[in-house]
């Protein structure tokens, strides 16, 4: 055996004790640990951009400078700048960032692998964390890739800017940029991640041919912009969306142009006293992030997103790669409801001469009905159109399968104030078999959904295709049947419950779109 080809077969070898393990990336060599078993590689904190810190914030993100020594990867690396995290609604602790380190040097990875060879060729998981675009980093304990890893996955997880951050667009900036764009340094971010497991995700076991990019929330909003941006393609062969996309424009997701953005930087900039990129720059964190204003979500710059999502769609010019979309039962984000009679009054201002429409697909005749009604409207404008409509895009102009999900199982609470259902976020738990990571009562189906679960998006990313031995048979999305796979007490196939309902936010927003 030639030299070079032993040393590529014992990159993995780990100490005699199972405490660390070094592999060489492009920049250098990296040490990680091992879990208590000692049959998983962890790498944490690896960096795959130059810190976006001084004249670089702003600006696309840059190779990282070589190494020599051998770097300490056995810790998170800082996770993006934000507001302190603190619980809310139905978020705990484990949804949440640990409070320090917090910072624009930011743009870390980190590494599950059970592989012990560089030969293994093992599927990739690239896993892009939610929060709303405002909050959140992979440090989060429910994106933990150990399980993941155990189940024979390379499972990544990854930082990108968030915020003003990652988001600001100016004239200024569009013009130093050299493509006239500004405003998706976030998608960048994930774009240059992406190029980073491509390089350097071998010599970790994993196969750069076999990656499937995933994300949940904010997450699978930047994966249907990364499906539909041209600077992504090759970079995944697969995509998994956990309630998100970015097909309908809406209240919540509003059209904005480039030129938009841009007025918007403006006015950031001017509430800050500052009348040059670099005062701009100059400026602290702190104070940009206490700043208002700025642009905080992807836009059509024309350059990373060349057009609306819909239109690179109908014009079948997205990825054509194998999808699994869905969202959950409970998957809104919303106040305390209002009453029945305020709701409907609502509804006739907002939605006039299609009032009565929307009022048959949730009726409101009374408290406990427009309360319900209100929580389901949320849900399917918010998520459920999203992914439904991006299912029969797909579809329509690609020829890669889908396979549509809803989560249903309303996870158990320790009290009944803690009751959320199947709330937002409730299924990353199950999908990347997490349990543990997340203090709830457990019951014996809850660990049965997520073994079937996360098994399913294993399979998926080893082969395209969900289905495996001793699993519930997950047809292909058709339009023509509108089935959904429902994860519940019970796992199946079964038409779409909320098709009528979905139906209306079709027509509704059709037009526009």
């Amino acid at each position: 055996m030639k030299p070079l080809n032993l040393f590529l077969l014992t990159f993995l070898a780990f100490s005699a004790f199972g405490q660390s393990v070094t592999v060489k990336t492009e920049n250098g060599r990296v040490e990680g640990a091992t879990n208590k078993a000692g049959d998983i590689r962890i790498f944490k904190g690896i960096p795959f951009a130059t810190p976006p810190i001084g004249n670089l914030r702003w600006k696309a993100p840059q190779p990282v400078a070589n190494w020599t020594n051998v770097r300490q990867c056995q810790v998170f690396g800082p996770s993006p700048m934000q507001a302190k995290p603190a619980p809310f609604m139905y978020w705990s602790s484990e949804f949440l960032i640990p409070e320090q380190p917090i910072s624009e040097d930011c743009l870390y990875l980190n590494v599950w692998t059970g592989a012990k060879l560089a030969t293994e060729k093992r599927p990739v998981i690239v896993f892009i964390p939610g929060g709303g675009f405002r909050s959140g980093g992979g440090a989060c304990p429910i994106y933990d890739g150990e399980a993941m890893a155990k189940k024979g996955i390379v499972f990544v997880n990854i930082n990108y800017r968030l915020g003003v951050f990652g988001f600001l667009a100016h004239p200024e900036l569009s013009q130093e940029s050299g493509h006239n764009a500004s405003g998706n340094y976030a998608l960048l971010d994930m774009i240059a991640a992406l190029k980073w497991v491509r390089k350097n995700i071998a010599a970790m076991g994993g196969d750069p041919e076999n990656v499937t990019v995933a994300g949940q929330s904010a997450g699978a909003f930047a994966v249907n912009f990364l499906t539909a941006s041209p600077l992504a393609k090759g970079l995944f062969q697969k995509a998994i969306a956990e309630s998100g996309g970015s097909f309908m424009t809406s209240p919540i997701r509003p059209k904005l142009t480039l030129q938009g953005a841009e007025q918007q930087g403006i006015t950031f900039a001017n509430s800050l006293q500052v009348k040059s990129l670099a005062e701009l720059r100059a400026k602290s964190s702190d104070d940009i992030l206490k700043a208002t204003g700025g642009l905080s979500a992807p836009i059509v710059d024309g350059y990373v997103v060349p057009e609306s999502v819909m239109a690179i769609y109908t014009h079948g010019q997205q990825s054509d790669v194998p999808l699994i979309v869905g969202w959950n039962e409970d998957d809104k984000i919303m106040g305390p409801p209002a009453k029945a009679d305020a709701f409907r009054e609502q509804i006739k201002k907002r939605f006039g001469d299609k009032s009565d429409a929307f009022l048959k697909a949730y009726p409101a005749q009374t408290d406990d009905e427009a309360a319900q009604s209100q929580g389901n409207s949320n849900r399917d404008e918010s998520f459920g159109i999203q992914d439904y409509t991006w299912a029969k895009m797909q579809t329509k102009t690609g020829k890669a399968p889908v396979y549509m999900y809803n989560f249903n199982r309303k996870l158990p609470a320790l009290t009944p104030q803690m009751q959320f259902g199947a709330f937002h976020s409730g299924e990353i738990v199950y999908a990347y078999n997490n349990l543990n990571t997340l203090n709830r009562p457990w019951e014996a189906v809850d660990q049965h959904i997520a073994d079937v679960m996360s098994s399913y998006w294993v399979n998926f990313a080893k082969t395209g295709n969900p289905n495996g031995k001793n699993l519930p048979n997950w047809p292909a999305y058709k339009p023509v049947s509108d089935s959904v796979l429902i994860f519940d007490k019970t796992i199946g196939s079964h038409p779409l419950l909320t098709k009528s309902q979905l139906a209306f936010w079709e027509q509704y927003y059709g037009a526009d779109n």
